[in-house]
């Protein structure tokens, strides 16, 4: 497939869908944690992600200690802690903002394990991102999510983390990837779940097709479908041009979840929200540039 940096109306249609199917997700965590327990809800989750990837579900000689890896923290920590956070909120919208730590946590560990070299911008960005992240903190309307941002805020890092463990992994079909994060995630979850609720689990046969489709469509559509889009954008187009088109998710995100719950949009959030995200807008354009300059 020839790569070009010159993007097409499909490839913005694609773009598009994406970023709806990751501004909707938070809709469809928060009830799926509302309607499920949160660890039953992680759990199913990734037993419907392992369901649509087990045919691709295979060994990959060299690469095994980072798949298990990669499934242990995506598939199993990330989402322990992204429900725990939804479960214990009501603005989901400032959890929205605080997830966006992800990006700089990145960055930063790209410096310490790849010996990534960064410059003013790059260090611009990171402390726009904490500044608008700190600036929630401030906020009166959401200082009882404080509970729900810290928990974010290390899911962020577990996230960022596993994106580290993902760049070694180039090569192995995205589909493979997420077979073993369901396959890890579902193992790991299953005794959590079991220990700190047993009734959750006793209770799926007998949740409601509603709330079961909360957790399909994260599943389904944010995960499979969302990523899979990314990586095909990423197969026809440089990585420079591609990833400037991620950035509407988390606009989304915070306005969906606004709509969707009737939370309000304070001005610190807002404030907090536009420096947070031109920090990470920054951040990415740039690492975007600078990859592609590695290539």
């Amino acid at each position: 497939m020839t790569v070009s940096a010159r993007l097409g109306a499909l490839d913005f249609a694609v773009a598009a869908v994406m970023n709806l199917l990751w501004g909707m997700n938070i809709i469809a965590v928060k009830m799926a944690v509302t309607e499920i327990p949160p660890l039953t809800a992680a759990f199913l989750r990734q037993i419907i992600v392992l369901a649509v990837c087990l045919s691709w579900l295979r060994v990959v000689p060299g690469r095994m200690k980072e798949l298990l890896a990669l499934g242990f923290l995506t598939g199993g920590a990330f989402f322990l802690v992204i429900n725990l956070s939804m479960a214990v909120a009501d603005n989901v919208g400032a959890l929205a903002i605080a997830s966006q730590m992800g990006v700089p946590f990145s960055l930063l560990l790209a410096v310490l394990v790849f010996k990534e070299r960064i410059h003013k911008y790059r260090i611009a960005g990171v402390a726009l991102s904490v500044l608008g992240v700190t600036i929630l903190v401030f906020d009166p309307a959401v200082a009882h999510e404080l509970p729900g941002i810290a928990l974010t805020i290390l899911g962020s890092a577990i996230w960022a983390t596993s994106s580290l463990i993902q760049r070694n992994l180039r090569g192995v079909p995205i589909m493979t990837m997420y077979a073993w994060i369901g396959l890890v995630g579902a193992v790991m979850l299953t005794p959590v779940a079991l220990v700190f609720e047993p009734h959750g689990l006793q209770s799926i046969p007998t949740i409601p097709l509603k709330s079961f489709g909360w957790v399909a469509f994260s599943a389904i559509g944010s995960t499979l479908i969302g990523h899979g889009s990314m990586s095909w954008l990423l197969q026809r187009h440089p990585v420079a041009s591609v990833t400037p088109l991620t950035l509407a998710s988390p606009v989304l995100s915070v306005l969906f979840a606004s709509l969707f719950f009737h939370t309000p949009l304070t001005p610190l959030m807002i404030l907090g929200g536009i420096v947070a995200l031109t920090g990470v807008a920054i951040i990415t354009i740039r690492s975007a540039r600078v990859r592609e300059q590695q290539v």
